[in-house]
């Protein structure tokens, strides 16, 4: 058996698609605005990928670069008055040291990136409200490459608040109906969990995290994992993982554009509801 690659881009570019019928029946586009603050290559890279996709379905995006020596005060001064006049407003992570609280003066309502805890709240609550743009990509990866969780075993590997944690609230909730088995770098004997799933979500960011004989035949697994090393980038799972697995996702091009059309999404959701 080699695993059938589930195409992200391919998925992600329907999505743009009915954007872009959605956007063309408004009477103005979208406003989207993206704060950097520093240096970081990485973050430069996504929000270049952010950038080209909101160009193509029609949001007006913005980028304000800020200095390493941005305070507390003028962040938080840049983020209340973007409340007034956006319908969306990202902080991309990392931040410098002394930032992170400036997270939580985001109106929830414009908060896209879906992380600000009146957003996880609700969430939890199993409300309707804007979602995290990985996990709500990995649901919306699974049903359209034909994978309906709905009584499936889904472990997912990974606990943070970013991804692990809210996908598994997003996959047990009522209308999604998955049975979730959250787990962990700490979780002992992890392939007893792995071994008896019908899909895995691996999202830990340490390659080699599953290999092949930690599942069973005919799994699909969802590699949530971008790790940089000398040979490139690669995932969270072993590459030996397409030779028990009946669907994979492949890194990159499997989660990463997911996360950038459910960013695009959730921004039009929020221009919608003003």
């Amino acid at each position: 058996m080699s695993a059938e690659l589930i195409d992200g881009k391919k998925i992600a570019l329907d999505i743009e698609f009915e954007l872009i019928e959605k956007i063309s029946k408004m009477d103005s586009k979208p406003s989207l605005s993206v704060i950097q603050v520093g240096e970081d290559p990485a973050s430069t890279s996504y929000i270049r990928a952010k950038s080209k996709a909101a160009e193509r379905v029609g949001i007006n995006l913005t980028h304000h670069h800020l200095p390493e020596s941005t305070t507390k005060s003028e962040l938080s001064s840049l983020v209340n008055k973007l409340n007034e006049s956006e319908d969306g407003i990202i902080i991309q992570l990392p931040l410098p040291e002394g930032l992170d609280s400036v997270l939580n003066e985001i109106n929830p309502e414009k908060d896209v990136d879906g992380f600000h805890p009146f957003n996880l709240g609700k969430l939890v609550q199993g409300e309707p409200g804007l979602r995290p743009c990985t996990p709500a990509g990995v649901v919306e990866l699974l049903y359209r490459s034909g994978n309906d969780p709905s009584g499936k075993h889904v472990v997912v590997v990974g606990r943070s608040t970013i991804v692990g944690k809210p996908l598994s609230l997003l996959l047990s909730q009522k209308g999604v109906d998955a049975t979730v088995t959250l787990c962990h770098s700490r979780t002992p004997n992890l392939e007893s969990f792995t071994g008896d799933a019908d899909i895995v979500v691996v999202a830990v960011g340490w390659p080699d995290t599953v290999s092949a004989n930690m599942l069973k035949s005919g799994v699909v697994v969802i590699d949530v994992g971008v790790n940089r090393t000398d040979s490139g980038l690669v995932g969270d799972v072993s590459s030996d993982v397409k030779e028990v697995a009946s669907q994979l996702t492949p890194v990159p091009g499997g989660v990463g554009p997911m996360t950038v059309a459910m960013l695009m999404s959730n921004t039009v959701d929020s221009a919608l509801k003003k």
